[in-house]
């Protein structure tokens, strides 16, 4: 599949900044061609709602891509699913350590949070980590896999533009005075959703500045079975160039997943996959 030629024949693409929305279904869902307010408003909607509407189970490469020096790859695994309070998914990462030690749990929706576990037990719950790499030298952080800029409530339809190529809708959401005064670094984040196929393209992150601070873009989808998955996307430092790469290499769509994944309690306990002939290897 070419890169960016992908979304012909998607009908709800919830591709996301870094990892939440990982499953697009096939089929004919197509908005008219200029929105007005209420598909604009529906279009958010069904973005939110889409997020792991299907359990899933991902084995992905994160390759720290700096624009000088050497570049440096991890493993990791996730295991996204959705409960009472939106959509939650577990992370498991090789810090450097040789073993999938490093542990985040994100709850997603209104009512966010996130927990980090580096060892046995239970994890902690930590806000604080919110912006920190999800290992050290890589650009992205739990903020770009909990998107909790998609429930606040200050969010304006910025117009239709085309992002390589195609038409998007795009949004511009300002954080809550909470939000702001915990993280003055982040001023607002725009997000262009394909107007036809509702499929995320790119996020931005505004600094305090007014400039744009970090991009994540995606790049390449595969098709899975009848579902398009997401190989490869960025997340790029607009001040040093530095990038951070994920790329897929097997997925589970689907599946069954045990709830205790997702206890924070059990964070420290690695998590199960699931079996063997249910996941799909994603060639490079």
């Amino acid at each position: 599949m070419p890169r960016l030629g992908w979304l012909r024949g998607l009908r709800a693409a919830a591709v996301a900044s870094a990892i939440y929305a990982w499953v697009a279904a096939s089929g004919g869902h197509a908005l008219a061609a200029a929105p007005d307010k209420a598909d604009v408003a529906a279009l958010l909607d069904h973005f939110r709602r889409s997020v792991y509407a299907d359990p899933i189970y991902v084995e992905f490469d994160l390759r720290e891509m700096p624009r000088r020096g050497d570049e440096h790859l991890f493993h990791g695994r996730l295991w996204g699913a959705r409960n009472d309070r939106g959509p939650v998914a577990r992370f498991e990462l090789d810090a450097g350590k040789g073993a999938l030690t490093h542990r985040i749990l994100v709850q997603g929706g209104p009512d966010g949070a996130l927990w980090v576990s580096d060892g046995a037990g239970g994890g902690s719950r930590d806000e604080n980590a919110l912006l920190m790499p999800l290992v050290p030298g890589v650009e992205m952080t739990p903020f770009d896999l909990q998107m909790p800029y998609l429930y606040w409530l200050d969010v304006d339809f910025s117009g239709e533009q085309r992002m390589r190529g195609r038409p998007s809708t795009t949004y511009v959401f300002t954080p809550p005075a909470d939000f702001s005064s915990r993280n003055p670094g982040i001023r607002s984040v725009k997000a262009y959703l394909d107007t036809q196929y509702d499929a995320l393209m790119q996020s931005e992150i505004t600094g305090a500045d007014g400039r744009v601070a970090k991009t994540l873009s995606l790049l390449e989808l595969r098709k899975v079975g009848d579902r398009w998955i997401p190989r490869d996307l960025d997340v790029r430092n607009e001040s040093t160039r530095d990038k951070t790469r994920l790329s897929v290499t097997a997925v589970a769509i689907g599946i069954s997943v045990d709830p205790s994944t997702f206890d924070p309690s059990r964070l420290g306990a690695a998590a199960a996959p699931p079996p063997g002939d249910s996941i799909t290897r994603v060639t490079q």
